[in-house]
């Protein structure tokens, strides 16, 4: 039966983002997608191991998309350019993907992503782009905190609706960006 329904680790994935958008990550479990397949829940368990493993495979997929997304706004750019290229791209994708944007902050077990270069690419985009402020350690690790606690803060109230004044978001959005670049430029020595 699972031959039929086509079923493959990619496609599990990829089904699991797609309703990961639509309800939430949180609401992603085998037996919502084994009826997506039209299959029993046991059919999934020759492609994966558990929800576990499912959930994590759409945090790595978001992932990778995301660090796709960042990678192409910020390509050629450098300074208050590129944070905001980064920072908006950043935005794009979790309100364009809510789902798959909340698994990028699940907490995931290091052993889980030891054989793939996702992350770590999450951490190298965010430090070319914070190259221009010349950071060292920890600053630069304080910094690139900042600035992932502020866009998901920003990205998540925004989200859940919880903008409810005249100003438009996207402006308080160029702003914070803004604002952020002459925090980077003048970023305290330890």
């Amino acid at each position: 039966m699972a031959a039929h329904a086509g079923l493959t680790v990619e496609r599990i994935t990829r089904a699991a983002a797609e309703l990961a958008d639509r309800v939430g990550i949180e609401k992603v479990t085998v037996s919502a997608l084994a009826r997506q397949f039209g299959v029993k829940d046991a059919s999934f368990y020759s492609h994966v191991r558990n929800l576990h493993e499912i959930r994590t495979r759409v945090a790595l997929l978001a992932s990778d998309e995301m660090n796709q997304a960042l990678a192409a706004a910020i390509a050629g750019r450098s300074g208050a350019q590129a944070l905001a290229a980064f920072a908006d791209a950043y935005r794009d994708y979790a309100l364009a993907h809510p789902g798959r944007y909340a698994a990028t902050q699940l907490r995931l077990d290091p052993a889980d992503f030891a054989d793939t270069a996702v992350l770590a690419r999450s951490v190298e985009l965010t430090y070319a782009v914070m190259r221009h402020y010349r950071l060292e350690e920890p600053a630069r690790t304080d910094a690139a905190r900042l600035l992932r606690s502020t866009f998901h803060g920003f990205i998540s109230i925004e989200a859940a609706g919880g903008f409810n004044h005249p100003r438009a978001a996207a402006d308080s959005w160029h702003r914070i960006v803004t604002g952020l670049h002459h925090l980077l430029d003048t970023w305290p020595s330890a």
